[in-house]
């Protein structure tokens, strides 16, 4: 049977708490006792955070060096 809308605001009520939303993310998406929709869910959330942390690694480089390298121009004028 689907998961009811209750179900589905406590689902995102938990996610929404830092540290534990994040564990039970693992514990959705990797156990067998879940709904099917759920575990789903779990898998495609822990995606698109992973997706996240590559781009914002990416970013973060890419900002940084910039930066650098306006520091490093503005010593080779004087």
């Amino acid at each position: 049977k689907p998961m009811t809308i209750g179900e589905w605001l406590i689902t995102f009520i938990i996610t929404y708490i830092p540290i534990v939303g994040i564990i039970m993310l693992f514990v959705w998406a990797f156990s067998d006792g879940n709904h099917p929709s759920k575990k789903t869910w779990a898998q495609a959330m822990l995606i698109l955070f992973a997706i996240a942390i590559v781009l914002g690694i990416i970013f973060a480089t890419v900002i940084i060096s910039l930066i650098g390298s306006m520091f490093g121009a503005m010593g080779s004028y004087s």
